[in-house]
């Protein structure tokens, strides 16, 4: 028993001696971060400092240097936005998918790390044997007998060359790159929500614009009647405007089919069926609180805080940690082996010193001539970094110039809004004016067409015009990566909606 003990000693501090002599033997390239780009600025001409002031609109400024706080939807100040966006996060089955993505990844790694230790193993057997009698010529029948045995194993493969810290860099690489995809899931969601609630809005607004359009129409029909039946107008004018109702009521139905069509997609993205729709009640822009004050981070930040960045960023440390196995392969790999236990041909005695069995040993195995195989991985790895780092390049262009769209356009929204606002007040009044004069017989009806015609455009452009202002706001909060909040502990994540058949 001693022996055995000494033994095992004696393994241990051989293998200490070989980790320590090798530690510094790690093969593969070092990851290097990819720098912030060096620009200074979003935009070619000088950035914006507010929205184009006018007296008929809210100005909106911008504060740079800063990022959006916390729950970036609250700058709106709407308790029926903030309770849509909370339920979109807790019921939204596509963000539960990237929630049980990242839960997969996260084991994925702990599984990885089980490599740093030793794998211990307990084996127990019994077995009766009858030998062959030809190995002795048939001169003899070998007698039967039984074999009880009983073994704890071990096996370590000791990182002398770092493969096994590279396997978990790319674990620890592939659980960020889901971590960062479930943020911006989350961001998507959360401006989906807010862009759909705007439309529905806008949409509702537009259905009841044209509503008044066509009870106009109506009573401009009346008028035209009445007119021709005194000799005024021609049957022509008659024919005209009841043209003119009937296309607008032809583009009624159009414009009820899109604010439904939107109903049920906030339906879809609150985890509901259309058929649960909740009813928004006159939710409209006038409630809306239109944020005044926009954060905008600093170009340098914004690729340490956007979601979809990061995860671009974590796939390039993943695919370098690759680059590093393909290289550690070509090295030797060493495995260190121990067992005890005891055998016997009788249970009785399988206690005794004399059934104590052991062994210890010391395998090394290293590639010779593959016939390419292991250069060509190592260079197909190299090429699949080079892929993403292209992607990674891409998706930073891409998001600075959706803060740079976002920025001119909420730059000349307040223009757009401004114009439209003085275009509806115009065209309203030449309405009332030209049909009290058309009753009067001062114009004819081709004045009041023309009329008409324009009050119908300015109410769908005000309406336009104004949900503009919301949804271009949305998009600079999403193009600037919303607000980063502390990584949640994989417990705080929601269960996954898995029936207990299916569990193992």
């Amino acid at each position: 028993m001693l022996e055995y003990w000494y033994t095992v000693r004696t393994f241990r501090a051989t293998t200490l001696l070989v980790l320590v002599l090798l530690a510094g033997c790690a093969v593969g390239p070092a990851y290097v971060r990819p720098q912030p780009p060096p620009v200074k600025g979003y935009t070619a001409r000088i950035e914006p400092r507010q929205s184009r002031s006018h007296v008929q609109v809210p100005t909106q400024q911008f504060q740079y240097g800063r990022g959006p706080g916390s729950g970036w939807w609250r700058s709106f100040h709407n308790k029926r936005i903030d309770a849509l966006i909370q339920q979109a996060l807790r019921n939204n089955p596509g963000l539960h998918a990237e929630e049980a993505t990242l839960k997969e990844a996260h084991y994925a790694l702990r599984a990885d790390q089980g490599i740093f230790f030793p794998q211990v193993s307990l084996g127990l057997s019994g077995e009766r044997n009858r030998p062959s009698g030809a190995s002795s010529g048939g001169v003899f029948t070998p007698p039967i007998f039984n074999l009880y045995t009983g073994q704890v194993s071990v096996s370590y493969y000791p990182d002398i060359f770092g493969l096994n810290h590279l396997l978990t860099d790319q674990g620890r690489a592939e659980e960020a790159v889901a971590r960062n995809e479930l943020d911006a899931a989350r961001l998507t969601l959360e401006g989906n929500v807010l862009n759909t609630l705007f439309d529905w809005v806008a949409l509702r607004q537009e259905v009841a614009a044209q509503l008044r359009t066509i009870h106009d129409q109506r009573a401009l029909l009346s008028l035209v009647v009445k007119s021709y039946h005194l000799g005024a107008d021609s049957e022509i004018d008659v024919l005209n405007q009841q043209t003119e109702l009937a296309t607008s009521e032809a583009g009624l139905p159009p414009l009820e089919i899109a604010r439904d069509q939107a109903a049920h997609l906030l339906a879809v993205y609150l985890g509901e069926f259309p058929a649960q729709a909740r009813t928004l009640g006159r939710l409209g822009f006038q409630v809306v609180h239109l944020p005044r004050h926009l954060p905008v981070r600093l170009p340098s930040s914004l690729v340490r805080v956007r979601p979809d960045i990061l995860a671009a960023e974590a796939q390039l440390r993943a695919a370098n940690a690759v680059i590093g196995q393909r290289v550690a392969a070509m090295y030797p790999l060493v495995e260190l082996t121990a067992g005890g236990g005891v055998e016997s041909n009788s249970w009785h005695n399988l206690f005794i010193s004399a059934s104590r069995i052991w062994d210890i040993g010391a395998a090394l195995t290293m590639p010779i001539f593959d016939g390419g195989t292991l250069e060509a991985e190592k260079e197909e790895a190299v090429e699949s970094y080079r892929t993403l780092f292209a992607d990674y390049q891409a998706t930073v262009l891409n998001a600075f110039a959706n803060v740079a769209d976002a920025l001119r356009a909420l730059e000349h929204d307040s223009s757009t809004l401004a114009a439209e606002t003085r275009a509806l007040h115009a065209a309203r009044r030449a309405f009332h004016l030209v049909r009290t004069e058309y009753q009067s017989g001062a114009v004819d009806y081709l004045s009041v067409l023309t009329s008409e015609t324009a009050l119908e455009n300015a109410r769908i452009g005000y309406v336009q015009a104004e949900a503009r202002r919301y949804t271009d706001t949305v998009a600079l909060y999403v193009a600037l990566g919303g607000n980063r909040l502390p990584a949640a502990s994989l417990h705080s994540l929601p269960q996954s909606h898995v029936s207990e058949e299916v569990r193992p």
